[in-house]
């Protein structure tokens, strides 16, 4: 099965959407032929949350951070 579904057969075979995005990974819902949304398996989901995290290093490191003008 290809892994793209329009949006109202995506809504009649719930399910079966989610039964193959578990097994086969991300599952791409259309409407009116426009690739709207994406069901993705929460392992992969929270991967991803992650990697677009910044963490420490990155938040220092970055342009906001920094200041010349210092207040105490």
């Amino acid at each position: 099965m290809t892994n793209t579904w329009q949006v109202q057969d995506a809504r009649a075979r719930f399910s079966e959407l989610l039964k193959t995005g578990l097994a086969e990974g991300p599952q791409i819902v259309t409407r009116r032929g426009v690739e709207t949304a994406v069901l993705v398996p929460i392992d992969q989901w929270r991967r991803l949350e992650k990697m677009s995290s910044p963490n420490l290093k990155e938040l220092l490191l970055a342009p906001e951070a920094r200041t010349d003008s210092l207040t105490l």
